[in-house]
């Protein structure tokens, strides 16, 4: 085993060796992948880099990827109103976690409790969500502060489908998983897919119907690998156009208030000496979920795993290690 497949073995060993999961990566030197596992409950069908796993909250790079290809087409501006109670929200406040709203809308904990180890988003329609919008007031002035918000995202796709005059789903076919060639990619969730796992018991399949923008994806690692090389290489990827443009918007730093954060769209970023790294982690009740980038030099980093994330575990912590590790050649330190 190479110094490349060490690394990702480490990675594959925090969790249990019968987990299905994929661990890969893309360097300026090379690429590996690691499969391990079955995707099935028979355990007849063994992971491949194709195999659909549930991504979560790494849904949301998507869904404010679609905000800036959108912005760059003039059909939304980043700040639009988003129609909350109290202090003005934007569609950037939205996509920043700098919104002010909670995480989740008003009356969701109630309808999750009967579901709450398997499918806690999967009993809230999708009609009551503006009207919890409409009930919830904001106390902090937008654009100052970050506040992590499932709901704030999720209503960001519901907006955007809405000014496009479809749905979530529709929308991000049509703009994004066909340019880009994310053909694994989608939010069905009866398609073929890895079981997930809730402390080693099989789970259906994730549904969250009224905050898809939020966390309804399942993707392959073959495909969020690509989606990650279209942010190092947009003139690749996006020659022209407005998609182009929203590659690179996403990953600029910017402030949406007045004394507030420097923050791309979602993505969290941190600087190293020399170069910046880009990431995103997910979890459903049964998968766990790392995407991360480094622009230069070109590294690309996912792993995905078919077991919730505790918090003890250190899958989505050593995939993170990895990343920096895989751009640490940048580093003139």
């Amino acid at each position: 085993m190479d110094g490349l497949g060490r690394r990702l073995a480490a990675v594959a060993d925090t969790v249990g060796p019968r987990t299905g999961l994929v661990v890969a990566a893309e360097t300026p030197g090379g690429a590996a992948a690691l499969c391990r596992g079955t995707a099935d409950r028979a355990g007849a069908t063994p992971v491949t880099d194709r195999t659909r796993f549930e991504i979560g909250s790494v849904t949301k790079t998507f869904t404010v990827l679609l905000l800036a290809e959108m912005a760059a087409r003039g059909e939304v501006a980043l700040g639009d109103p988003a129609g909350a109670r109290g202090r003005p929200i934007t569609l950037e406040h939205l996509a920043t976690h700098t919104s002010g709203l909670p995480r989740l809308p008003r009356g969701l904990l109630r309808t999750a409790l009967p579901g709450w180890f398997t499918n806690p988003y999967g009993r809230y329609p999708p009609e009551r969500l503006l009207p919890a919008l409409a009930r919830t007031r904001v106390r902090r002035t937008p654009g100052t502060r970050v506040r992590y918000s499932n709901f704030g995202v999720g209503l960001l796709g519901r907006l955007l489908a809405e000014e496009a005059g479809t749905d979530y789903a529709a929308l991000l076919d049509a703009r994004l998983l066909g340019p880009l060639g994310l053909g694994d990619t989608t939010t069905d969730p009866t398609l073929p897919q890895a079981t997930g796992h809730w402390r080693g018991r099989p789970l259906p399949p994730w549904q969250i119907p009224a905050l898809p923008g939020a966390g309804a994806l399942r993707s392959s690692a073959a495909d969020l690998l690509r989606f990650l090389g279209a942010h190092t290489a947009p003139d690749a990827a996006a020659p022209n156009g407005p998609l182009h443009a929203a590659l690179r918007e996403v990953v600029r730093p910017r402030s949406p208030g007045p004394g507030g954060p420097e923050l791309p769209l979602a993505w969290s970023r941190r600087a190293r000496p020399g170069h910046a790294l880009y990431f995103h982690s997910g979890g459903t009740r049964g998968t766990s979920t790392f995407v991360g980038f480094c622009p230069a030099p070109r590294v690309h980093v996912v792993a995905l795993a078919a077991t919730a994330p505790t918090l003890r575990g250190r899958f989505i912590q050593e995939a993170y290690v990895l990343l920096r590790a895989l751009a640490a050649p940048a580093d003139p330190s």
